[in-house]
């Protein structure tokens, strides 16, 4: 039930109208001055506050700051005598829903309280949105308890509040643009945009436009003004990803942003200038590209200012368990299935593969057997194929079995299996590739019971 707070004290009036407003449903609360009225306010979860303008200790206009700034999703409707425009204006700026007159609209009372509960409604339900992103998008939000994921994070919590450049380097998958999120969140400009842009998804003259914008009839197509991603994360964050497959022409364009914060849009001829933090990633090794020549060393040393390595998932296998069961949970939702749990064996599968693709991969993997699964727990039945082959058969109760990552049999076993797939099951050129005899591949498939 929807509660009402009405400050007034004139306790005819006052009674009257509570009685009114309650026969609508609503739980009205009363109080006779400022200081009452705000101490039912901290009592009680406040809906809307009707409040007179005039009080015995105080000023309705006045106390509307206290109540928007103790209260923020509570929404004030006030209440005069006379009506006065300076009043009125105050009321508005101070956060006030409405200023209306006593008795010329008691007929408007109703609706509006309604209107009220609906704006009031609409602020908690974004403010719950804004602390989930929050939340999301923090350091809290990255999972895992393993050392090297904890480094990682503690070195983004130390440069995140430092207005400087990082380089998040690592594997494919590892989370890059997650940490990028984290840091800009927990920085100076959270309250500004977070712009990401992936180096590698564009060719050469798509990603200087989709940077740095152009002007209209700078290239055919170009039909009007374009901002770039640059001017779009002005007094924010720009993060970008596979920064390492810019080309070089484009790597003094961005070295120029970084020592100057200037550039020059496509077409143009004058400077335009940007405040932003950039935030980039690679999975490359740089000192083999400015060795190989296809990157800038000038431009390493401006990003690699700080630098914080992302460990790969096979570095951090303790949490591989919980990121599965936080992908369970999102596909469970998303799918409309009530699978809640992960079977031993599933487990420890995903804990013995290799995670070439990372998190990724491991989040693709758990969509999958969601998908696959009719079942309330997720079993190695509904992995991919070549995952299943970490399991084996026990002879004695013909039951499947996990094999140890560190047994011969186990590495021998996936090895064989995989160049079997490399080679659509060409046994003559399985066993070539494997330096061994065919008699031999025979042999072993048998043991190993790959079909």
């Amino acid at each position: 039930m929807k509660k009402i707070l009405i400050i007034d004290d004139e306790e005819k009036l006052r009674t009257l109208m509570a009685r009114i407003i309650s026969l609508e449903g609503f739980d009205v609360i009363q109080a006779a001055d400022c200081k009452s009225g705000l101490k039912k306010l901290e009592q009680n979860n406040i809906d809307v506050v009707l409040c007179d303008v005039k009080l015995p200790d105080g000023n309705g206009v006045d106390l509307t700051a206290i109540i928007k700034q103790k209260a923020p999703h509570t929404e004030v409707i006030l209440l005069t005598a006379y009506g006065s425009i300076p009043d009125g204006v105050q009321a508005i700026k101070n956060g006030a829903f409405d200023y209306i007159v006593k008795g010329d609209d008691n007929n408007k009372i109703i609706p509006l309280i309604h209107r009220a509960i609906e704006k009031s409604e609409l602020t908690q339900r974004v403010s719950q949105l804004e602390a989930q992103l929050e939340t999301k998008f923090s350091f809290e939000g990255i999972i895992g308890t393993s050392k090297s994921i904890q480094e990682a994070i503690e070195l983004a919590k130390k440069v995140a509040p430092i207005d400087t450049t990082v380089l998040l380097t690592g594997e494919t998958g590892t989370g890059k643009e997650v940490f990028a999120n984290a840091i800009h969140q927990s920085g100076n400009r959270k309250n500004k945009n977070f712009v990401a842009i992936n180096c590698s998804a564009f060719s050469h003259d798509l990603l200087e436009s989709e940077m740095f914008g152009h002007a209209a009839g700078a290239f055919t197509g170009a039909t009007k003004d374009k901002k770039g991603l640059f001017e779009e994360a002005h007094n924010g964050t720009i993060f970008l990803d596979e920064v390492g497959e810019m080309p070089l022409d484009l790597q003094a364009k961005l070295l120029r942003v970084i020592e100057n914060g200037e550039y020059i849009k496509v077409g143009e001829s004058k400077i335009t200038k940007v405040n932003v933090r950039i935030i980039a990633a690679t999975n490359r090794n740089f000192a083999r590209e400015i060795e190989a020549g296809n990157f800038r060393q000038d431009l390493y040393y401006r990003l690699s200012i700080f630098q914080i390595q992302l460990p790969s998932l096979r570095q951090r296998v303790p949490d591989i368990e919980p990121l599965a069961k936080y992908f369970l949970k999102i596909f469970s939702l998303k799918t409309n299935k009530k699978i809640t749990t992960l079977s031993p064996d599933f487990v420890q599968i995903l804990k013995l593969h290799n995670w070439p693709g990372n998190i990724r991969e491991l989040k693709n993997s758990i969509e999958r057997s969601v998908i696959l699964e009719n079942s309330n727990t997720l079993t190695p039945a509904s992995l991919p194929y070549e995952m299943q082959q970490l399991t084996d058969q026990d002879t004695s109760t013909g039951e499947p079995k996990i094999l140890s990552a560190f047994s011969l049999a186990s590495a021998e076993k996936i090895h064989i299996q995989k160049v079997m797939n490399h080679t659509n099951g060409n046994k003559t050129e399985t066993a070539r590739l494997l330096a061994i005899a065919l008699t031999t591949l025979y042999r072993k498939l048998d043991e190993y019971k790959i079909q």
